[in-house]
This record gives C-alpha cells, structure tokens and sequence, in this order.
C-alpha cells in the first residue's frame, strides 16, 4: 500500500523521463559514431531538480546506469509482471532507498525514495526503480508499448485513462502512418 498524494503523478511523469531518456540513449547508441545525449537538460527539464548542479560525473554515471537497464526496459512491452518484478527486484538491492518525505524549493509535500546524502545518480535509479515497482503493482507492464509506426521502435509509457496509446511522443509516427493509412483507403475505395 502507498500513500496517494501525488504519487499516481509522480509515478507518471518519472516513468515518461524514463522512457523519453532510454529513447534518446539508444538512439544515440545506434548512431555509426553515437551521438551524444545531453541528459542533464532533459531531466532537470523534467523536474530532476538537483540536475543542474550535479557533477558532470554523476550525470555520466547517471546515463551508464540508465543504458544498462535498456534491454530490460525495451522488453517491458512482452514481459509479464513477473519477469520485470524478478529484475527490478535485483536493480532495488543495488540502491539504499531510504523514504523520506520533501517539501522543498516550493513543490508539494511529496516521497524521496533516498536520502539527502545519495548520490546524484542512485536518487534518479531509486526514483526509476520504485516509480517501476508501483506500476507493476498497480497495472503490471500492460501500460509500457513499442510505437506503432513501421519505422519506430521506441517506447512508450501509456498514461490515457483507456490505455489505447499506440505511438511514441514523436509526432512524426503517428502523422505518418495516419497519412499511409488514410493513402491507402483512398486507394482501394478508387480501386487503383
């Protein structure tokens, strides 16, 4: 059991920066040469707030972690909540997760899932794990996809009240297989 405050939120939005970061690594990753990721941005753009101040170090690290977890998390889609309940499980013994609550720089009273003296990196995989955990006991992996687009592997985080998500957060997808759906409807309706 949890306490429901904004966690169902928190929940949310932590696993669509996770989601949105594992996209952009293994793109970068799939890149002839890579490509860098400037994860600082995105996830102090996404309210990580010790993000700016990090030490170049911990957000290194904090991206090594994240691209390990990358086959584990692009296997969500087809996992059932047991098998990601066995490997979570294991990435949990890895962080000191200390519960704590926070209200600080202005936010809502709201958990940390490590202490003050965590390091930058274990507060984003404890942040990542426990927001995983939750949505295994609440939804199992039922909410985690793959674009539906011809040309896309990316995941996605399906937070719509029916659960009927089908692309990425990349617009691009979804116009164009609309637009190739809506072609070929034309084309058989002309009959050419």
């Amino acid at each position: 059991m949890y306490v429901t405050s904004g966690i169902d939120t928190e929940v949310q939005h932590t696993l669509e920066t996770l989601v949105e970061l594992a996209n952009a690594l293994a793109d970068a990753d799939a890149e002839p040469e890579g490509a860098d990721v400037d994860a600082r941005a995105l996830l102090d753009e996404h309210g990580f707030s010790r993000a700016a101040a990090a030490p170049e170090a911990a957000i290194r690290r904090t991206t090594d972690r994240v691209r390990d977890l990358l086959p584990r998390l692009a296997s969500l889609p087809d996992s059932d909540a047991d098998e990601a309940t066995e490997w979570i499980n294991a990435e949990l013994t890895e962080v000191r997760v200390a519960p704590a609550l926070s209200a600080h720089d202005g936010s809502e009273l709201h958990i940390h899932w490590t202490p003050p003296s965590a390091t930058f990196d274990d507060q984003v995989l404890a942040d990542v794990l426990m927001s995983l955990a939750q949505e295994l006991c609440d939804r199992g992996t039922a909410r985690f996809g793959r674009c539906g687009a011809a040309d896309c592997e990316h995941l996605f985080y399906d937070a719509t009240r029916n659960g009927s998500r089908r692309f990425c957060s990349d617009p691009r997808c979804a116009s164009r297989t609309h637009t190739a759906d809506h072609r070929q409807r034309r084309k058989r309706r002309s009959g050419t």
